[in-house]
Order: structure tokens, then C-alpha cells, then sequence
């Protein structure tokens, strides 16, 4: 069937053509004893048809294999990739029919024939790559467009525009999940907006989950246990991102990626994440930076109540712990591991990683 389908529709082009061109050609090669019926365009496209049906013999197998090949490719083509690259090639050729316009009206032979078709073709082709290859982010940037809209529409009436609700989008990465700490700050109400859980986020939880190595898999699970908090039990939206960035390896990067495409903000408390967020103009919300942000404020020369643990890395150190992690490194303390002492604050550093405290024991400020 389709073969001659494929042999009719070379005679009808063979006929156009013919109809068009032979009774011109064969006034151009002089034919002065042609019957006079010879000369009618008509004529022309039976000859036109013959010639191109006797040639069908010869290449309809192979137009008819490439075309199998075509249809299979497409056939096995996911439903998103045809749609968005359709979408694209549509773009495309509206774009080269816009600027084809201009072209005609100057009515120069070159310029209104030859450059047009070029550059249908290449903004077709162009507008056909261009929606493929970025169908994860249209989709996934789509999806979470409508949701937010929708919600929007439902809370207020009103519909407002989503552009304005970017900056409330949050995407948790794999270490703040497995963290867990994220789970109590929605609780509390201080993290507002909508949670983003992209898809490659939750398949490396699911990788991690199903290591061999037992604390990488305990890890794991508490993170799904953590997502599954989130979303059933406390009040605020959550949305997954079904797209990827599948020229991208790293799951890091491509979370900047979608930060930059939706317009969020990387919730982490990954210190080299932040670092590459904060290069390349991505928000960022560092847990850790909240939690050193609530901590007690400790100023030099205060006093406090430690136990020093062990020693520290340099001569004559110790170190002890407040309830809440963090480092005391105490100058003169390796003498005194295993007991209580009271300390007086010598200096705090504070950064994205942590934040550690200096001091000296009491007892030797007062024998100097």
C-alpha cells in the first residue's frame, strides 16, 4: 500500500513538473517538426508523469525503506519529545514566514526566492533542536507554572501572576533532606512557599537508600522518611519536578541549573553547593547559616560550664561540646579531659561550615 501510494505521489509530481516545464523546454530546444499538440502544457504533464513513473523502478524501494525507517523513529519517539519539538519547528517556521514578508516586498529576485527558503529551513530546524532538547525544563517550568496559578486563583480570586511568586519556590537538595532539620523549620512556619523536590533528587535518595554500605542505606531511608513528613503531614505545598537536565551529570548542578530556570532559591546545608550557587548569582538558604543563627550569641570574655572530651589537633589542647554541637577548643585543656571546668571566651569564629569557640580555663586566667 504505501509503495503505491509513493508511486502516485511521484506521478503527480511528475505531471506538475511536466505541465510546467516541457512545453518551455521544448521550445528552447527548437522543435520545429513537434505536432502542434506536443506544445500543450497538458501534454506536458502526461509526459512529465510517464517519465517519473518509468523511473519509480529504481529508487520507490529505497524512498519507501527511508520512510519506514522515519515512521518507526517516530513511533518510538516518547509522546513530550514530538510534542515540544513539533511546538519548536511551529516557532520556528512562524518566525521565518515573519521575517519572509519584509523580503518579498523589496522584490529582488535572490532576495525574495533563495534567502527565504534558507532560512525556513534553518529556523525550522533551529525551532525543532530547540524544543527537544529543552522539553524537560519547558515541561517541568510549565507544570509548576499551572500548580502555582491554580493555587493562586483558589486562595485569592484574583490570579496572581506567577512571576511574582518565584522568589517563594524552594528546591531541597539531597543533604538537607537527609539532614532532617528541614522537616522541623516548616513545622515551625519560618520556611514559607513552595517546596520543589526534583525527580534526580529523589532517584539519589533511592540510589543511596539501596546502597550495600548500612550507613549510606539508613541515610537514605531517613530521607524518604523525612519527604514523606513533609508531604503528608505539615502545611505547606510540595511539588515535584519530573524534568531533567540530562546533559548534566552532576546532581549539584543541576540544581543550580533549575534554580536558575524557575527562578528559586537551593535549600542545602552543603558549604561547597553554597560556594557554587553564591559564583554563579543562584539564592541560596543554608540550614546551617539559621541554625548559627539562633544559637546562643557568645561574646569574648563570657564564662560557661564545659567538659572537655578529648584533645585537640594542636600541643596542649582540648575540646568539649556545647548541647548543641558546637566545638569549645580549650587552649592549656588536654590536662583536663574528663572533667567539668569553667572556661572564659576568648574569641568565636562563626562560618557557613560551623561555628567554633575559643577559650582558655578560668583557673589559669586567674593564676596569671
Amino acid at each position: 500500500m504505501l509503495r503505491r501510494m509513493v508511486q502516485l505521489f511521484i506521478i503527480i509530481v511528475g505531471g506538475a513538473v511536466g505541465f510546467i516545464f516541457i512545453p518551455d523546454l521544448l521550445e528552447l530546444l527548437n522543435f520545429s517538426d513537434a505536432p502542434s499538440w506536443l506544445e500543450s502544457p497538458y501534454a506536458g504533464a502526461v509526459i512529465g508523469a510517464i517519465i517519473l513513473f518509468i523511473a519509480t523502478y529504481w529508487f520507490t524501494d529505497d524512498f519507501v525503506g527511508l520512510i519506514r525507517l522515519f515512521e518507526e523513529t517516530l513511533v518510538k519517539a516518547p509522546v513530550t519529545d514530538l510534542l515540544f519539538g513539533t511546538m519548536g519547528l511551529i516557532v520556528g517556521l512562524i518566525v521565518a514566514f515573519l521575517i519572509g514578508l519584509p523580503l518579498d516586498a523589496l522584490g529582488i529576485p535572490v532576495l525574495s526566492t533563495y534567502i527565504p527558503l534558507f532560512v525556513t529551513f534553518f529556523l525550522g530546524y533551529l525551532g525543532f533542536q530547540v524544543g527537544f532538547k529543552k522539553r524537560d525544563e519547558l515541561m517541568g517550568l510549565t507544570a509548576i507554572s499551572n500548580r502555582l496559578g491554580s493555587k493562586e486563583k483558589k486562595s485569592d480570586g484574583q490570579g496572581e501572576d506567577v512571576e511574582n511568586r518565584k522568589g517563594s519556590l524552594k528546591i531541597l537538595d539531597t543533604s538537607v533532606i537527609i539532614d532532617g532539620r528541614i522537616a522541623d523549620i516548616c513545622q515551625t512556619g519560618f520556611l514559607d512557599g513552595t517546596l520543589i523536590i526534583p525527580e534526580f533528587v529523589l532517584e539519589e535518595l533511592q540510589h543511596i537508600a539501596d546502597s550495600s554500605d548500612v550507613l549510606k542505606r539508613n541515610r537514605g531511608r531517613r530521607g524518604l522518611d523525612i519527604l514523606n513528613k513533609i508531604q503528608k503531614e505539615l502545611p505547606i505545598n510540595v511539588e515535584i519536578y519530573e524534568g531533567d537536565f540530562e546533559e548534566i551529570q552532576e546532581v549539584d548542578s543541576k540544581l543550580v541549573k533549575l534554580a536558575k530556570v524557575i527562578g528559586g532559591f537551593v535549600v542545602t546545608n552543603d558549604f561547597n553547593l553554597n560556594k557554587v550557587c553564591d559564583l554563579q548569582g543562584v539564592s541560596v538558604l543554608n540550614i546551617n547559616d539559621l541554625a548559627n543563627a539562633v544559637k546562643p550569641v557568645v561574646l569574648p570574655g563570657e564564662e560557661m560550664a564545659v567538659q572537655v572530651i578529648k584533645d585537640g589537633k594542636e600541643q596542649n589542647q582540648g575540646v568539649a561540646y556545647l548541647d548543641d554541637g558546637t566545638m569549645i577548643v580549650v587552649e592549656e585543656g588536654r590536662n583536663y579531659i574528663g572533667k567539668q571546668i569553667d572556661v572564659i571566651v576568648t574569641s568565636v569564629l562563626q562560618t557557613s561550615a560551623g561555628r567554633m569557640i575559643f577559650a582558655k580555663p578560668k583557673l589559669l586566667e586567674k593564676a596569671l
